[in-house]
């Protein structure tokens, strides 16, 4: 079988940039949903619980269409079908505007699970197809930063433009015209399918494309270290902002500024892991990285001070943003014969880790409290990282080891 890699082609370049700026604005959606989820659940007449189920929805969707996914990737060109994620995205950012109840509301935010999980994984993929391996995790490393900043940037952004016109406008005004502008450099920037690829479809089942990936013990590794290792993550990301309320009674626009400083740091850690990963390899820098935001997200629980909470919870977030970048390089080197088919099952596995610590989070804090949720979810970081330093190999460092003999 062909390695797709010894046909790489230098693509423009605006390439990255135009991964960074679409993966900017397809993460947009989600937060207007986090920041106006009262204002909308009042637009529609239902409770927040209700209204919150959009996320629940898109979620679900998101996760089922990604493991379809492995199959698209290998029967359609990379290519198109990042350009049909932004489509889609933008088709769901239009129909949330005039979105007239809850049910077409629902309806149309589930188009954006859809997009993620298309334009997430062809995203990566895109990256392992045309980037040299020693530039594709600085390449990865700026995607998922872009799409932290759109929490630290776009969040203050949506809060002033919604005082103008409430998140209706917010759609129509930021939200569409960034979707409009990523899928406009998307279509002039990124390459066509090199010739590598579509020779690698016409010999692949698309069944035993999944066997291949089940039956390769690093792959799998990857697969699993990523739930645990998102699990780590969902502590700060779900139950950050309660737990600086609750513990130290902030206001909530001032835990808000926490959470905005956490993913400033988080997107600091994504753009360090190609210097990481130059440094230490794609393994390592996943270990160590991974393990160390275990015993951070444990730690800032317990801290007695809010200032040394919040530089514990900053710690983390730069080591979580770490640890996202590296396992995705990792993962991506992992078959680079059947590389859409497993960053499409990378990013279901993603969202099963989501739903876990999400899952785990909640049931510790109704028999619990923050000390021990921080116990249960840091711990995730140790099991990430047993399972990344036992079951993973990087594949690209034995490559290189071949053919040094």
């Amino acid at each position: 079988m062909l390695n797709p890699d010894e046909n790489a082609t230098s693509p423009n370049r605006l390439f990255i940039p135009s991964l960074v700026v679409s993966n900017f604005a397809i993460n947009t959606l989600g937060i207007l949903t986090a920041l106006f989820l009262l204002d909308m659940s009042q637009t529609f007449g239902v409770s927040r619980g209700v209204m919150g189920q959009t996320n629940t929805v898109s979620s679900v969707v998101s996760i089922v269409f990604a493991l379809a996914m492995g199959i698209l990737s290998i029967r359609f060109t990379h290519r198109s079908l990042i350009v049909t994620g932004m489509i889609l995205y933008s088709l769901s950012t239009l129909g949330c505007y005039f979105a007239w109840d809850i049910n077409s509301m629902l309806l149309f935010y589930s188009f954006n699970g859809l997009a993620l999980a298309i334009f997430v994984p062809m995203t990566n993929t895109l990256i392992g197809d045309f980037m040299k391996p020693e530039r594709r995790a600085f390449a990865i490393g700026w995607t998922i930063a872009a799409g932290s900043l759109a929490y630290f940037i776009g969040a203050p952004l949506m809060g002033v433009l919604s005082g103008f016109g409430g998140w209706r406008l917010v759609l129509l005004g930021f939200i569409l015209p960034f979707s409009i502008v990523g899928l406009l450099m998307i279509g002039a920037f990124v390459p066509s399918a090199k010739q590598s690829s579509a020779v690698v479809a016409a010999d692949e089942t698309y069944m035993k494309s999944f066997r291949n990936i089940i039956s390769n013990r690093s792959a799998v590794g990857c697969l699993v270290g990523t739930v645990f290792r998102y699990a780590v993550f969902a502590a700060l990301l779900f139950y950050g902002t309660a737990f600086t309320i609750e513990r130290f009674g902030l206001s909530i626009d001032f835990a808000s500024i926490v959470i905005l400083i956490a993913a400033l740091f988080y997107t600091l850690g994504s753009l360090a892991c190609g210097s990481f990963v130059k440094r230490l390899g794609r393994k390592s820098s996943t270990v160590i990285s991974v393990l160390l935001a275990g015993f951070f997200t444990v730690s800032y629980a317990y801290a007695p001070s809010i200032w040394l909470s919040v530089t514990l919870m900053s710690i983390a977030g730069w080591l979580d943003g770490l640890a996202a970048s590296a396992s995705t390089s990792l993962s991506l080197e992992q078959m680079p014969e059947l590389r859409g088919t497993m960053m499409s099952l990378s990013y279901a596995f993603v969202g099963i880790g989501s739903a876990i610590g999400a899952a785990m989070g909640g049931l510790t804090l109704i028999f619990y409290d923050y000390e021990e949720l921080g116990i249960v979810l840091g711990s995730m970081g140790i099991i990430a990282a047993i399972i990344f330093q036992f079951l993973t190999v990087d594949q690209e460092e034995t490559r290189k080891r071949l053919q040094q003999h």
